[in-house]
């Protein structure tokens, strides 16, 4: 497991959709059930596989296997483990006020709560994603063009594949406006806080239905990151996204938008590249590492953290840029980072929730290549 990351899980699992289970479990039950049977409690929940964490005010909710979500209200010293109607591993989280949150994850799941994190329903699922997928497809099937042909036999390859598909990232502007993104090219918008959702993908230039990993905004500018170097811009507030070169074809797992146009999109196998005009040029960050990176984040001081498969922790001047490495005690792999109200920097694993307190987020070592 030390070479997926949160946003790649979908290399290891995509057909499989249970790789967090055990093979007796993952060959006795069939996808159908996990949509149906609620996450089992466990008193280990803070040391589970965490894929994902985000705020919901000063709250933190993290996401993880087996549809376990945890909150914790002391800035991660203590956890508890939330209700959860689900058993599908749970992939991305986020908040858009302190109770207004969403999580998706495998079989195409999308979860929503009004209270912190606490309890949650389901709003969507990989069964009614593909029948969403076809009745769109149909409804612009009166045209001859190939795309809108091949969207319909894409739908319902969809539909007869049952919900095996995951989303992989969540991104809300509001309690009522948002997208969630995922394996071969899935996109849905939301303008009603997910009670319905729209398929998105005929807006999308992604002809080869590549995985779509990270999704961010700038103003009315809207960016998508995924597989083999994909990345796409949308100028019109997400109505369309038209794709834009890169100078690589490693995948994209996570993206920042930075100041006046700044765009930093990490990867593969240490892949990582910066814009400074919104994505229409590139150039290498001044990061270097063989590891894939898995964490983005942009600290409450401006500065930019990366980490890596390896568990190695970096930071990104906000005024010269200079990279330097944290010494965070800690070599287990991190999926995701997010920075709590008292500071500290709280990650995620395959080993649950670690917290580097702030004053090891301002000791960094001298300049120099990361190992």
């Amino acid at each position: 497991m030390s070479n997926i990351s949160r946003r790649s899980l979908s290399t290891a699992w995509l057909l499989a959709g249970m790789w967090c289970l055990p093979a007796t479990y993952a060959d006795a039950a069939p996808v159908a059930p996990v949509l149906e049977r609620p996450a089992l409690q466990t008193e280990h929940a803070a040391q589970s596989v965490l894929i994902d964490i985000a705020l919901a005010g000063t709250r933190l909710v993290a996401v993880g296997e087996r549809g376990i979500v945890i909150t914790s209200d002391d800035d991660g010293l203590s956890w508890r483990q939330s209700d959860v109607p689900v058993s599908v591993t749970l992939t991305s989280v986020q908040f858009v006020d302190p109770k207004n949150g969403w999580a998706v994850g495998h079989s195409g799941v999308i979860l929503h709560s009004v209270d912190g994190g606490l309890t949650w329903r389901s709003q969507l699922d990989g069964i009614r994603a593909s029948q969403l997928l076809l009745a769109d497809a149909k409804h612009a099937s009166n045209s001859t063009q190939p795309a809108t042909q091949s969207a319909l036999r894409l739908a319902q390859q969809f539909v007869d594949d049952g919900p095996d598909k995951p989303f992989l990232d969540v991104r809300f502007d509001d309690e009522k406006h948002g997208y969630v993104i995922g394996a071969y090219g899935l996109i849905f918008r939301t303008t009603d806080g997910g009670e319905s959702w729209q398929p998105w993908m005929q807006h999308v230039d992604n002809p080869k239905g590549m995985n779509l990993y990270s999704l961010q905004r700038d103003g009315r500018l809207l960016y998508l990151a995924g597989e083999q170097g994909y990345f796409a811009r949308s100028d019109d507030d997400g109505a369309t996204f038209k794709r834009l070169p890169t100078p690589h074809d490693a995948s994209y797992f996570e993206m920042q938008v930075r100041n006046n146009g700044g765009l930093v999109v990490v990867g593969l196998r240490g892949t990582a590249f910066m814009s400074l005009d919104r994505g229409n040029s590139w150039k290498p960050a001044p990061i270097t590492t063989t590891e894939s990176f898995s964490v983005l984040l942009t600290l409450d001081d401006g500065r930019l953290l990366y980490a890596d498969q390896a568990g190695q922790l970096s930071v990104q001047s906000a005024k010269d840029q200079s990279i330097t490495a944290l010494d965070s005690s800690s070599s287990q792999s991190i999926t995701a980072a997010v920075q709590a109200s008292n500071g500290n920097l709280i990650t995620a694993g395959f080993r649950g929730i670690n917290i580097l307190n702030q004053a090891a987020l301002a000791t960094a070592a001298p300049p120099g290549e990361i190992k």
